[in-house]
């Protein structure tokens, strides 16, 4: 059951960055947390736009945010982002893994 749940959220982190814009947004908000506001100033797109593109990458996982007064700041879940990290991780370690067998089964047999 925790391995469903772990590929379900390699899944939705995987496809909310499907996209450049969200991918971007996940890009500023390395450099720490920062509201809206502060992200559709570093974007070519709208606040609005802005807005649905936070709520897909909060609902896949990947950021969180709080209230500060009138306004919310989001910023990455280190959760999110490591599921993304033990993805990457685990498709390497298989692809290392089948490239040894075919590097030391190949050549031999001359």
């Amino acid at each position: 059951m925790a391995a469903e749940k772990a590929k379900a959220l390699h899944r939705d982190a995987l496809d909310a960055l499907g996209d450049p814009n969200r991918r971007a947004i996940v890009e500023i908000l390395s450099r720490g947390g920062q509201s809206v506001q502060q992200i559709a100033d570093q974007l070519p797109i709208s606040r609005p736009a802005v807005s649905r593109h936070l709520r897909m990458l909060k609902g896949a996982g990947l950021v969180s945010d709080q209230a500060d007064g009138t306004r919310r700041i989001y910023e990455l879940r280190d959760a999110g982002v490591e599921a993304i990290r033990q993805y990457f991780a685990e498709v390497w370690d298989e692809a290392t893994a089948r490239f040894r067998i075919l590097a030391e089964n190949s050549g031999r047999e001359r």
